[in-house]
């Protein structure tokens, strides 16, 4: 009787699975870009042994970071909250949730964590292992 009630659940199951849509794949660009988020036209890559770094960077709320540069070309996506990022002409950028940012380089900004949530981020750096990917302002 075991193996009945087996042999009838996996028949189930197997028809079950069959009859399911088929899932696809999906590929969504979420940014491309020659630029950085205020126009500036991105470097030349720099010359040496390449290194990619991704950070998740978590500002708490209420938190203004340090002014510093990127010397690396760098990119990110908010995964959690709102962040405001300004430069040295006070030109300023508003991300939140899903937004894309190309950063610039080699020019001092900073970013404010304006909210009341934390803002989580995940920033890919395009560097070398000879160069930091970021350098406080002094």
């Amino acid at each position: 009787m075991k193996i009945k009630i087996f042999l009838i659940s996996l028949a189930i199951l197997f028809v079950s699975c069959a009859t399911k849509k088929k899932q696809t794949i999906s590929v969504v660009k979420l940014m491309e870009s020659t630029t950085s988020w205020n126009g500036d036209p991105l470097p030349q890559y720099p010359s040496g042994t390449p290194k990619v770094t991704v950070l998740k960077i978590t500002i708490p709320p209420k938190t203004q970071l340090k002014k510093h540069y990127h010397p690396v070309i760098n990119s990110g996506i908010i995964v959690k909250g709102k962040l405001t990022v300004i430069d040295l002409n006070n030109n300023e950028l508003e991300l939140k949730t899903g937004d894309v940012i190309v950063e610039l380089v080699n020019k001092i900004h900073y970013g404010i964590n304006k909210g009341h949530t934390t803002v989580e981020i995940i920033v890919f750096y395009a560097g070398t292992t000879d160069l930091p990917i970021t350098i406080l302002e002094q």
